[in-house]
């Protein structure tokens, strides 16, 4: 339809198309093509709708922004020479610019797809995306313009009797105030709240299937220290559905334990260190100090406890096997990390303290070897539980750190001191003897290096946003988009300043939905190889390991009923 046409059919939709800023839609539909290329994980036409509805909202702004500055410089004004002309000119640019990338977004995540062996998208993504994103865009722009508004008033009514751009300084300051109020005492404080009593629900809600241990021996039974209802959904997860001995012998054909698993809820004491202690009591009334292999290990932000991670700890070492933990949290670990992000090393250092404290005092030759684990936050918080000094007179064993987010400063660290030439995905630290690497391949085998009294696992996948987020890529690039990347990253990715933070910050929140051995979701024969060289089992061999590789992937793979 021509300008004309349209300005005769429908008078205030030319004049509102009028008010966009050329320049801005340029920029914008820069951002928006961005947005469109592949990141770490795929992103479904819902999220990706909205995140391209952003960019490309920001990129309008980057535009204005532009606009206003060469203004203010006094730089030489192009003039309005054919403005309807180029008006045109412009938007159809975008139009066909904007339709191209949207076509080629669907290859683009069909290539992140066929890495992770997952079906590829039909053909109705473009569409979907493309309408999301318009919404999601006039949206934001209506949100700006009533800023604007807003701003325009302060700073008139106070032009009378400040200086212009005194009065305008105010306007602005007046209007960010007034709008991050509502933000968030409105929608952030409410958002929040709904999100805390969904997941406090979630977490209180028992389990029809789960069944109140029946064994004196097992922590919420009649005999615990623990009440069963107060160990939270996912702690009564971990505790009920712990293999058994007879499972154990089943698979391995070998004389097995009953591994133990001691969880303190939220709800089971008032405060981190009550919980600890009671933690501690609970230990010795089951006779966690009696194992071989005694493991510390940190929930997520929501309390849950990779039941992969465990049990395949308790195959490779027959059920000689005690784990303990207390929750800190009911929130998704992204959440928890935005709005809490203490709770979870306070709570793992009490329960690190108390129970360092008293393995300590024990007989070197009787006590078990002391573990750390930790997943996602609950890693990040793990590395935080106890400091340096504090080990040196009688350190744990080792640790295993699954999928460490980009906070993790120990992490971050040991990655940008690690040898010249190993990839960021994949570091190698030092000689190897007390931090190593691995992810989907195995690589902690390095030749001619020998570990130390203390031996550190990191495992993390080169597709994992929680792990290779960081906020400095708004506007730098990240060491690790460079070449050679990881098995499981596209070829196509490309880095792009702000729109690369933004997809990343959205796939944080999809880094779980994918199949078990990519982004953040671990897969238990990749645990298998990090227990295998942290703890060191006597009685493993490589036809064992493998067998029991092949029980947990057979698994893992069974259809979900």
């Amino acid at each position: 339809m021509s300008d004309d046409v349209l300005t005769a059919r429908v008078p205030w939709a030319h004049a509102y198309l009028k008010s966009f800023s050329i320049v801005g839609l340029l920029v914008g539909t820069l951002f928006f093509s961005a947005s469109l290329s592949p990141s770490l994980v795929p992103r479904a036409a819902v999220l990706q709708g909205a995140l391209s509805g952003l960019t490309l909202a920001i990129g309008y702004c980057v535009g204005i922004f532009g606009c206003w500055l060469w203004s203010y410089l006094e730089l030489p004004n192009p003039g309005r020479t054919h403005a309807r002309i180029v008006r045109n000119v412009a938007v159809t640019i975008c139009l066909l610019v904007a339709s191209y990338f949207l076509v080629q977004a669907m290859a683009w995540q069909n290539s992140i797809r066929e890495l992770m062996e997952m079906e590829p998208l039909d053909g109705r993504q473009p569409f979907t995306v493309g309408s999301l994103a318009l919404v999601v865009f006039l949206a934001l722009i209506i949100l700006g313009r009533a800023f604007q508004v807003m701003f325009r008033f302060f700073s008139r009514r106070l032009a009378s009797r400040i200086p212009r751009r005194i009065a305008n300084a105010l306007g602005v300051f007046l209007g960010v105030l007034i709008f991050w109020s509502a933000i968030e005492g409105v929608l952030f404080r409410q958002g929040l709240r709904i999100a805390d009593s969904t997941y406090e629900a979630f977490d209180s809600f028992e389990d029809v299937g789960l069944e109140r241990p029946r064994e004196a021996w097992k922590t919420g039974s009649d005999a615990s220290l623990v009440d069963w209802p107060s160990m939270g959904r996912r702690g009564r997860e971990f505790v009920a559905l712990a293999p058994t001995r007879e499972d154990i012998v089943s698979v391995l054909g070998q004389e097995a334990m009953n591994p133990l698993r001691v969880y303190v809820g939220l709800r089971s004491a008032d405060d981190a260190e009550a919980r600890a202690r009671l933690a501690l009591q609970e230990m010795l009334r089951v006779g966690a100090f009696e194992r071989s292999v005694l493991v510390i290990a940190t929930p997520t932000g929501t309390g849950w406890m990779d039941p992969m991670a465990f049990d395949t700890l308790d195959y490779l070492h027959r059920g000689d096997v005690a784990s303990v933990a207390i929750q800190y949290s009911y929130l998704a670990s992204w959440l928890s990390l935005l709005v809490e992000p203490g709770y979870g090393a306070e709570a793992s250092r009490e329960l690190f303290t108390v129970v360092h404290e008293y393995w300590s005092s024990l007989p070197r030759q009787s006590r078990p070897r002391l573990y750390l684990f930790g997943l996602s936050l609950g890693a990040l918080s793990s590395e935080r539980s106890a400091q340096l000094y504090e080990l040196l007179a009688d350190p744990p064993q080792g640790a295993l750190w699954a999928g460490p987010p980009f906070a993790s400063t120990f992490w971050r660290q040991v990655t940008i001191d690690r040898e010249a030439g190993s990839p960021p995905w994949l570091p190698r630290f030092g000689d190897g003897s007390v931090v190593r690497f691995t992810s989907q391949r195995n690589a902690l085998n390095i030749p001619d290096a020998r570990w130390g009294p203390m031996r550190i696992v990191y495992l993390q996948y080169a597709s994992d946003p929680i792990t290779f987020f960081e906020p400095s890529m708004f506007f730098q690039r990240p060491p690790w988009f460079a070449m050679p990347r990881g098995p499981d990253v596209s070829p196509k990715l490309r880095w792009y300043p702000i729109v690369s933070a933004l997809q990343l910050g959205v796939d944080t929140m999809l880094a779980t939905d994918v199949p078990l051995g990519y982004g953040h979701a671990y897969a238990p024969e990749h645990y298998i190889d990090g227990w295998l060289e942290v703890t060191e089992p006597m009685s493993s061999s490589a036809a064992d390991v493998a067998a029991l590789k092949s029980v947990f992937t057979e698994r893992r793979l069974e259809p979900k009923p």
